[in-house]
């Protein structure tokens, strides 16, 4: 038999593409194959690129960056202090044994790392959640998530989410690779469900020698070393600090007189966010409250980076570095044990070893000074062991009349203790040493002076007798003879010895003239900062005003310049007090020059040209014409201070008003006023050209107004084209940054400091008062401090209106008036809130319980922050108090902030009416007096069958009852209701959590509800008798049926007639027959009666047995059933798994019913 199967197809010969390119053209090249799926593409790639976008933001992070703060986060036991060990190794080869507060490392040449540990505390979590930029999560491996890592999470969801990277330790203690696999899978994908898919997870697998393996630790820190991170809202709006340092300043002698007195602190660490203010900034420490910083002062980089090099390399100095070099490694750990240096709050220690001196062996002088302090009895300054200055000298306790004397004559000699030869003793001498080297080149003095070379050649004489007869001694120069005595050597010359010396005549006159014109002028700006003299003496030396004699000005204030020069000890200033004795009162320097008054007269009087010229310029301005005045006022001398301004004619050119000077200002026939006059044809054409100026000013400045111009000008990125709002939002910010750092480029440090504030990055020393002795008393570095600034609104309270919900992993349900934990902003306070809702956004309705899964309103006391602000509330921080449940209560973001709210409560008044006539009725029970009737007036009230009804008016008699009107008559049954909403208030409860202050950090505790008080203190709960509940009776109605009128039934129609029986007149059938019973039918009855209820018995008891024996054996019968399903199920399994699921042409089965596509023979094997 042949066989019939579908021929093959023929096979193509013809080649189609190239009948595509007939036309020179492919037409399917340019054209879409399949729209939907191009138009899915597309929609895909759209929303792939927009998730990529976030909300522009400023980046404020400066040219050398604040360390990275790194939170070490975990449970107890998971290893948190022995990888901060192994990183701190890693980067910078030192071994730490106690790990104490924030530990910095230098990673890169532009990157620091600040890690701190985090205690098993809510406080600590929340304050490491509010500033960390990357959290190292550690995970138990043997053990999974715990609670604390799960409460962690959830509290950092709040406060902005950082960049998170799990650990997972403990993986040595698998002793089986595959179940080691599956807990790593089963870790990873529960930390994805935690924080996002595709977080990074690493595994640390043991301990040795006290760290991680080198290798996984240099993983993970080059995985930390490349990451990028994005400031967060919060953090970008405020500058916070993490302090490293924390030091006590408060005067010992407060604390000593009382030791609970307020101190004064110095915080240390690096500025992070915005620009923290100079000076007067509000700030907030977390565990301490609200605080005002008095002082701001930026320190040298304790831990800098060798950015500072790169620089360098750009210049071409130094060459390029490869890697960092180990002395570059830099760790900055104040509060720890680095390099055997560890600073307390009040102390420094320095670690010795266990074997420190030994008294007796010391080894240089460094030992004995330490061991002698040691060994020291005395307290500083008791005792009189007095000052000894050489090595076997005596000790001097006091200074004897003799070394007074000494101390007087080192005085008096403050020259030089060698000879000087060649140099004549000048005017220039009388100049003080103090003044400065510009002041004495400006004045050049003439060597030729008479009187100058008779004074020399008379110091000279002088000085060569004193070395005849002083040979030996030292040359002691003074400021004039009579500090030498020799005014009383020349009393006995008579006047021909005395010619020589005529040099000495009006001498303290001439010294006076040749000081003025050989000082210096004073500089206000210094005198203003020097501490040594007074503000009077200040302002007398600038204004050139008398000072008492007494009053060395000159030698207090070159003190006060020089006090911290280097040189100042080699060089001693010259009394000049005895040469200018007569007049001292009368050269004091200042900034005010003297002039001759006539000639000032006469170069500023009412007929001198520069007035005139002066004049010219304020009143008609600076024309092309006065090419010549104005070279004529440029060569006068105009140096003069005086205020003595003098007008002429003229004419306001905005009012048309004109002035005419006063007959003693006229101008001088010098200057010819024809010229300066315009005609008033001209003054009409200005006023015109001004009003068409200031009408062009106010239409430009209202077209800026419309265009919402930020003062970028032409450079505002809005006005140019962008591809997406995204990329000119972000060009207009770089675009504010370029001016903004252009605008402070100029400025040195200190002024820039002083109006932007301290930039990020900036490590600074902040002194605040008033802290609480608490804080020193209990401070434990462990435990974070962390600053954070408050903006200006964030310093006023009032009431926040919250989106809240009560966490899911939270037992408890939250009930309105208990107390919470809120962590908001920097601040964690106690408040009390009260659960809203809104109805229809008409009213905030008072819920008495959170709802389940459901968001709310809640609304409390406390400081206002900015809206969309996260927070997160707890009932209690303390960690006794965990019961090993979740401690985060609820989560949320703040909506609203005002001083005032508005939340009302719904209120029920009930009454029963007393007299009912038609739609009226009285009513009473509801209110107690007619004024509280006047204040419902027009309420819409209703009854429980509903019955909707008005109040109308109160009653006079009696007090309380009142007339209400109703769309229907109403029955004495029925109860009225009142439907009010009465207004209530939160509580005005703000507690800060003050945990730095108490001694056990942990164990902070709050106000507490009213049945943990009586809990604890073992008080019964009061049963009022009115709270009690009682049984209800509730009596039966009875109610009336139904009558209709005769007249209503009859126009009924036939389908709506009323069924009703007549009554009948004739007694019936049974009424009328009567059936006796005699004494054997009553037996007869009786008999059958109890038989037939013993076969009812029976038949009952019958019935109970079968239904029990049915309902076994159709358990049994269900029982067979599912056994056969399973013998079945696995019968197929296992043929299905032998045979497969379709069976082969050749099968048992037979050919299939359908022929396979493309036709085709079959052969048999």
């Amino acid at each position: 038999m042949e066989q019939e199967n579908k021929a093959h197809r023929a096979v193509r010969t013809k080649n189609t593409k190239k009948a595509l390119h007939n036309n020179g053209q492919n037409a399917k090249a340019f054209a879409v194959s399949a729209p939907r799926k191009l138009e899915r593409q597309a929609r895909r790639t759209h929303d792939v690129n927009e998730k990529r976008f976030h909300v522009p933001m400023v980046d404020r992070t400066p040219e050398e960056a604040p360390p990275i703060i790194i939170g070490v986060v975990g449970p107890p036991g998971t290893g948190k202090t022995t990888l901060i060990k192994s990183l701190v190794r890693r980067y910078t080869k030192h071994t730490l044994s106690d790990i104490r507060g924030p530990v910095t490392v230098v990673s890169g040449k532009r990157r620091r790392l600040t890690f701190m540990e985090c205690n098993n505390d809510l406080n600590s979590m929340m304050d490491i959640a509010k500033i960390a930029d990357l959290v190292l999560l550690m995970i138990d491996g043997n053990f999974g998530f715990e609670m604390e890592t799960m409460e962690f999470l959830n509290v950092l969801a709040p406060h902005g989410f950082p960049r998170i990277l799990g650990i997972a330790t403990h993986l040595d203690l698998f002793k089986s690779p595959s179940t080691l696999r599956a807990s790593k899978k089963r870790l990873k994908h529960r930390l994805w469900t935690e924080v996002y898919k595709g977080a990074k997870l690493f595994y640390l697998s043991g301990v040795m020698n006290g760290r991680y393996p080198d290798r996984e630790i240099l993983n993970l820190a080059r995985f930390i070393s490349v990451m990028k991170f994005r400031p967060l809202k919060w953090r970008n709006e405020h500058s916070y600090l993490l302090a490293d340092r924390v030091v006590d300043i408060t005067h010992p002698t407060e604390i000593e007189n009382n030791p609970k007195t307020d101190r004064k602190i110095t915080l240390f660490g690096y500025v992070h966010g915005t620009a923290l203010p100079a000076s007067n900034a509000r700030v907030h420490v977390p565990g301490i409250g609200d605080l005002t910083i008095s002082d701001v002062e930026r320190l040298p980089d304790p831990c800098p980076t060798p950015y500072q090099e790169k620089k360098e390399v750009e210049e071409g100095k130094i060459k390029r570095r490869k890697r960092l070099d180990d002395r570059l490694k830099v760790i900055y750990a104040p509060m720890s044990d680095v390099g055997g240096v560890l600073i307390d709050k009040d102390a420094v220690y320095i670690d010795v070893g266990h074997r420190s001196f030994v008294e007796g062996e010391e080894k240089g002088v460094g030992e004995r000074l330490v061991v002698g302090l040691q060994n020291a009895q005395n307290m500083l300054g008791e005792g009189s062991t007095g000052i000894q200055l050489f090595q076997g000298a005596d000790a001097l306790n006091e200074v004897t009349e003799v070394d007074e004397e000494v101390d007087e004559l080192e005085k008096d000699n403050t020259g030089r203790k060698q000879r000087r030869h060649g140099n004549a003793v000048t005017a220039e001498s009388y100049d003080d040493s103090g003044f400065d080297k510009e002041s004495e080149d400006e004045e050049d003095f003439d060597d030729d002076d008479d009187d100058e070379k008779a004074y020399s050649d008379a110091i000279s004489k002088s000085l060569n007798a004193d070395e005849d007869d002083n040979q030996d001694e030292e040359l002691a120069f003074a400021d004039s003879d009579s500090d030498m005595g020799y005014d009383d050597e020349f009393d006995g010359f008579d006047e021909d010895q005395r010619g020589d010396l005529r040099w000495k005549d009006d001498l303290a006159s001439r010294a006076l003239n040749d000081y003025k014109a050989g000082r210096r002028k004073w500089d206000i700006g210094k005198l203003l900062y020097l501490e040594n003299i007074s503000p009077a003496d200040v302002i007398s030396r600038w204004k050139n005003e008398k000072l008492d004699d007494n009053e060395d000005g000159e030698e207090d204030i070159d003190e006060g310049e020089n006090e911290d020069d280097d040189d100042g000890n080699f060089f001693k200033k010259r009394d000049n007090s005895s040469i200018l004795a007569s007049s001292s009162a009368e050269v004091i320097d200042c900034t005010i020059p003297e002039y001759n008054d006539s000639e000032l007269k006469l170069r500023w009087g009412e007929s001198s040209p520069a007035l005139s010229l002066l004049r010219g310029r304020f009143l008609n301005g600076q024309t092309d014409d006065d090419d010549e005045d104005d070279d004529a006022y440029h060569s006068s001398d105009f140096d003069s201070d005086e205020d003595g301004e003098e007008f002429g004619d003229f004419e306001d050119l905005e009012t048309g008003e004109s002035h005419q000077a006063s007959a003693s200002k006229e101008k001088p026939e010098t200057v010819d006023n024809e010229e300066r006059e315009k005609p008033k044809a001209d003054y009409e054409k200005e006023r015109e050209a001004n009003a068409k100026k200031k009408e062009k000013l106010r239409l430009r400045f209202e077209e800026e107004e419309l265009q919402e111009d930020d003062g970028l000008g032409d450079d505002d990125p809005e006005k140019k084209l962008y591809d997406t709002w995204h990329d000119a939002q972000k060009a207009k910010i770089s675009k504010q940054l370029e001016i903004n750092k252009a605008e402070y480029e100029d400025m040195d440090q200190d002024t820039r400091d002083k109006i932007e504030g301290f930039r990020s990055g900036c490590y600074v020393r902040v002194v605040i008062d008033h802290i609480p002795y608490e804080f020193i008393d209990s401070f434990d570095p462990k435990f974070p401090v962390v600053m954070g600034s408050l903006l200006a609104s964030e310093d006023r309270f009032g009431f926040l209106q919250v989106r809240i919900k009560r966490h899911r992993w939270h037992r408890k349900i939250l009930k309105t008036n208990d107390p919470l934990i809120f962590s908001i902003g920097w601040r964690r306070f106690q408040s009390v809130p009260i659960y809203t809702t809104t109805d229809s956004r008409t009213r905030n309705r008072m819920l008495k319980y959170t709802p389940e899964h459901l968001h709310c309103l809640a609304t409390f006391y406390g400081p206002l922050v900015a809206p969309n602000t996260g927070f997160c509330a707890m009932t209690s921080v303390a960690n006794k108090a965990a019961t090993g449940a979740f401690r985060i209560a609820a989560t949320g973001t703040v909506q609203e902030v005002d001083q005032s709210v508005e939340i009302v409560k719904k209120l029920k008044l009930v009454g029963t009416p007393y007299k009912i006539f038609k739609n009226t009725a009285f009513i009473q029970g509801m209110f107690t007096s007619a004024l509280e009737v006047a204040k419902f007036e027009g309420a819409t009230i209703k009854t429980v069958s509903g019955i909707r009804g008005q109040i109308k008016r109160a009653l006079a008699k009696p007090e309380g009852h009142y007339r209400a009107t109703f769309e229907d008559k109403i029955l004495m049954s029925d109860i009225v209701i009142l439907r009010a909403w009465y207004p209530i208030l939160p509580r005005k409860m703000y507690n800060p959590v003050t945990s730095l202050l108490i001694k056990d950090k942990t164990e902070w505790k709050g106000m507490r509800l009213t049945g943990q008080v009586r809990y604890e203190n073992e008080i019964a709960v009061p049963n009022p008798k009115d709270s009690q509940y009682k049984t209800i009776e509730r009596s039966v109605r009875h109610f009336n049926p139904l009558r209709v009128p005769k007249a209503i039934r009859t126009e009924l129609p036939f389908k709506s007639q009323i069924a009703m029986m007549r009554p009948q007149k004739k007694d019936s059938y049974l009424a009328k027959r009567a059936v006796v019973l005699d004494g054997e039918e009553k037996k007869k009855r009786d008999l059958l009666q109890k038989v037939m209820t013993l076969r009812n018995e029976k038949d009952r008891k019958r019935q109970e047995k079968k239904l029990e024996r049915k309902a076994v054996f159709e358990k049994k019968l269900a029982d067979n059933e599912q056994k056969r399903r399973e013998r079945e199920k696995k019968d197929k399994k296992e043929y299905f798994s032998k045979y497969g699921k379709k069976r082969g042409a050749d099968g048992a089965g037979g050919r299939s019913g359908k022929r396979r596509r493309g036709g085709g023979d079959d052969f048999d094997d």
